[in-house]
């Protein structure tokens, strides 16, 4: 049985877009997250492939944080200074809970570089990570399969 779902390549796919999605890179995954479930896929194997790609894909972002250096997220990832500073603002802001956010475009990926920058303990960091990007695409396939009715 694991070997027949290990051989859908739609959810080879789904993982590996999801983790590049939360590494630095500007993609989006929500999209065959929809695709694949208006094509028949089963919800939970389907969103629980891409929460695990999302929260693995922010736990490198995070560990480039920690150990990244100022060269590698400035120069090689473009993470801007001014990017930076806003993470740590949120930071500052919301405390830790921010990490909730850490699903949106834009602000996400530098809020959990700056949970590695910030050494945030890994155990929060992973627990308010995986909530909220578990939430997005739970959230997600439900809207698709109200839709798809």
């Amino acid at each position: 049985m694991l070997h027949d779902w290990l051989n859908q390549p739609g959810y080879v796919s789904l993982f590996l877009l999801s983790f590049l999605a939360s590494t630095l890179l500007p993609l989006g995954s929500e999209w065959l997250l929809v695709m694949m479930l208006a094509g028949g896929y089963e919800p939970v194997p389907t969103v629980a492939v891409a929460t695990a790609g999302n929260y693995l894909g922010a736990v490198l972002t995070y560990l480039i944080g920690i150990w990244g250096g100022n060269w590698l997220i400035e120069k090689v990832l473009r993470v801007s200074p001014h990017q930076q500073e806003r993470a740590r603002n949120y930071y500052h802001r919301f405390g830790m809970y921010s990490l909730l956010f850490s699903w949106l475009p834009v602000v996400g990926d530098p809020l959990c570089l700056a949970g590695g920058m910030l050494r945030i303990n890994f155990g929060l960091f992973s627990l308010l990570v995986a909530a909220g990007k578990l939430a997005r695409y739970a959230v997600t396939a439900v809207i698709t399969l109200m839709a798809i009715g």
